[in-house]
Formats: C-alpha cells, sequence, structure tokens
C-alpha cells in the first residue's frame, strides 16, 4: 500500500490517473496534457506501473496505459478501514536514550 501512496503524493500522477478515467490512452497523448520532459513522463509512468495503478500495452510504436482501479479502490479502501474503531494502532516510535 505504501508504493500506491507514493504514487498518489505526486500531482502529476494524480492528474495522469484522472486521465485514465475517462478510457486507455497512450504515453504521448498523456504526456502532451503536460509541461514536463518525456523523461520525466517516463518516470511517473514507471512509478504508477511499480504501484500497479496502470497497466501498459504495446501497440505498434505506442504504448498504451490503462487504470486499474481496483487496486486503488483496494489501497484506499484499506487507508479507510485503518482508521475504524478497533484498528490496531501503531506503536510510536521510542527515541534513543542520551
Amino acid at each position: 500500500m505504501s508504493q500506491v501512496f507514493r504514487a498518489l503524493s505526486d500531482p502529476t500522477r494524480r492528474r495522469v490517473l484522472q486521465l485514465l478515467q475517462g478510457g486507455p490512452m497512450s504515453a504521448g497523448d498523456l504526456s502532451d496534457r503536460f509541461d514536463v520532459s518525456k523523461p520525466t513522463m517516463s518516470a511517473h509512468f514507471a512509478v504508477l506501473k511499480e504501484a500497479d495503478l496502470v497497466h501498459a500495452e504495446k501497440a505498434g510504436k505506442s504504448v498504451i496505459y490503462h487504470l486499474k482501479l481496483s487496486v486503488l479502490e483496494e489501497a484506499l479502501l484499506g487507508f479507510v478501514h485503518s482508521f475504524s474503531p478497533g484498528a490496531e494502532t501503531p506503536e510510536p516510535k521510542k527515541e534513543p536514550a542520551a
């Protein structure tokens, strides 16, 4: 789940996911929507793929990205449930003795 939230921490990656809600898009079409370099967009796509939020499909010379909404929903539901009554709370980190 931490990879999902790392991916969601960046506004560019969140916007890519929003765009993909409308349907699959090529890497080029997605990149054209942002004022960043192609290598920067490639890095964003890699983070989204690593978090399993998107699926990349090769189509000729293009790469088509598809949103994997079920993974996003699962991560967000897990996050919400972690705050529900009865959920285990992590132990606070203890400072080393001086």
